[in-house]
């Protein structure tokens, strides 16, 4: 990569990266010619777990807001929530037309209705193989294999050559310039475990999925109507999933197959298939309530057999283990990437992507997709394939790149980030925040509140200490005696005095501060509260 600045004097493509590089997901990502841009992708990520409180987290997009831009669409390659889940978020500030195929733009139009803005959306679709022009950019889709249907891979045609994104893709097959892509059915080397399973299994089957991993959902679907047993769906997401995919063509089941959840008690364990969301240990998920019987409808019984048929995403690996435990602390008999081959993925493998490389031969190239890790051993990998250093560009979100022709070089840097989604909040949580969330889960909280007099600054009631998992409340009789006598030494010096209330409260913090810490080693969030009369 070259160590120059912007490249300046003639027009160049930017290539802008707003999520998905650095963490896996939020995959969401921008071409800027001439002040005009496309955009690929809008997903989101599900909270790690030091983020308490928040429910979603999204990419940051101001700057597609800033003036001058013209956003000219968004293009979404596949429908997968790390892929089009931030997309109803993105377009309550920018309502550009949006691309995609068919079963893609039928998984976003339910998110549009819970948000209110389906009516006012522009849907577009296209057919693999189309080509569409966006200002100075020529889009065409390819057809890649993944673990949904209507998965594409994107050949865009710009100003200064050609950009190929493959996106989330696992056989490929390229030829020349025109990129063909194989079909599959990313069902490879799951059917031998599954067909033991649904053989050998006494009592329940139980499979946790992503909720739009309908290859995977069609394969079960086929092995239940194989060995006879009912199917009931467990899970809002993969409902909706379920019934728009059946609806839309993408997703065969049998006439009689399926059965109301309400009604599984009628079927015989033996005979009966959940299929279920949840597979990343998420709190409220399905599977979660599920494993820890709090769901209201159906909960884990002693014999069931329980496979979760994902990986864990990186950072949910704790959450996921603790839904394990419950299975098996209630019975389950449990079948999980780390104990049995229940899990195939629908991305590249190493040697698919050295194919890739080969077959495209690419004059630069930026890895996408994953944390700064799996970037840097892919950018080693075309480094293998005879790519130099010089045109492999290891960027992270917000690290632009500038393109002519001629050469790649670094751009500025664009303001990103993880924009925060907490029950109707957007974007109004902050790390400050989180930070004070974290404080709290750790070491609790301590409120002091006393009295004064306005005119004499003497106390006139209290201090009263109030504290919440801090210390258990018959051991904190003493700490307590201790903390108010520290508060009344230190606010005497203020007597007779009309001392600012904000050094007041400074000083009772730091009293309280230092006598908690000094006998319990903890640092509760002490907050002072001073009310005059």
């Amino acid at each position: 990569m070259s160590s120059r600045g912007p490249l300046t004097g003639a027009s160049r493509l930017r290539y802008l990266p707003l999520g998905g590089l650095g963490e896996v997901g939020i995959n969401m990502w921008a071409l800027e010619w001439e002040n005009k841009v496309l955009v690929v992708d809008a997903g989101l990520m599900f909270p790690q777990e030091d983020m308490l409180g928040i429910d979603l987290v999204l990419p940051d997009i101001s700057y597609l807001l800033q003036g001058g831009k013209e956003v000219l669409g968004v293009f979404l390659t596949h429908g997968h929530e790390d892929h089009i889940g931030g997309l109803p978020y993105a377009l309550k500030k920018i309502n550009v037309p949006v691309y995609g195929t068919r079963l893609t733009l039928g998984l976003v139009k339910p998110k549009l209705k819970e948000h209110r803005i389906l009516r006012e959306s522009d849907l577009r679709e296209v057919r693999v193989g189309d080509t569409v022009q966006l200002g100075p950019f020529r889009v065409e889709t390819i057809a890649v294999c993944h673990s949904i249907p209507d998965a594409t891979a994107l050949s865009i045609e710009t100003p200064v050559g050609r950009v190929i994104y493959t996106g989330d893709s696992e056989e490929a097959r390229c030829a020349h310039c025109g990129l063909q892509l194989h079909q599959c059915a990313n069902c490879r080397g799951i059917a031998g475990p599954f067909e033991r399973i649904f053989n050998e299994a006494p009592s329940r089957i139980v499979v946790a999925n992503f909720a739009s991993n309908i290859h995977r959902v069609q394969h079960l679907v086929r092995m239940a109507a194989q060995f006879e047993r009912k199917v009931a769906v467990v899970g809002r997401s993969l409902q909706q999933n379920f019934k728009t995919a059946r609806e839309l063509g993408f997703l065969s089941v049998p006439e009689g197959l399926t059965i109301p959840l309400a009604d599984y008690e009628r079927v015989p364990p033996s005979k009966l298939l959940l299929l279920t969301a949840g597979s990343q240990g998420e709190p409220m998920s399905a599977l979660t309530r599920f494993a820890a019987q709090r769901h209201p409808f159906i909960n884990v019984l002693k014999d069931d057999w329980v496979v979760i048929s994902a990986r864990p995403v990186p950072g949910n690996e704790r959450m996921v283990h603790q839904t394990v435990n419950n299975l098996y602390r209630h019975g389950a008999r449990v079948f999980y990437s780390e104990v049995g081959n229940v899990h195939v993925t629908g991305h590249a493998q190493r040697e698919e992507l050295r194919d890739m490389l080969k077959a495209v031969r690419p004059r630069y190239f930026i890895p996408v997709h994953g944390e700064y890790r799996q970037l840097l051993l892919h950018s080693e990998l075309a480094r293998e394939t005879g790519l130099g250093v010089d045109h492999i560009a290891v960027v992270e979100d917000g690290e632009t790149v500038d393109l002519t022709a001629e050469e790649m070089v670094r751009g500025e840097k664009v303001s990103t980030g993880l924009v925060y989604v907490d029950g109707l909040g957007v974007g109004d949580v902050e790390q400050v925040v989180l930070r004070d969330r974290r404080h709290l889960a750790e070491d609790g909280i301590l409120v002091v509140t006393l009295t004064l007099d306005r005119d004499t600054g003497t106390v006139r009631a209290g201090p009263e200490l109030i504290s919440r998992g801090v210390i258990e409340p018959e051991l904190s009789v003493r700490l307590m005696a201790d903390a108010r006598k520290e508060v009344l030494d230190n606010i005497r010096r203020f007597a007779h005095s009309h001392t600012d209330i904000s050094l007041l409260q400074e000083t009772i913090h730091d009293a309280v501060s230092k006598t908690v810490y000094r006998q319990t080693r903890r640092r509760p969030m002490v907050i002072p509260v001073i009310n005059e009369i």
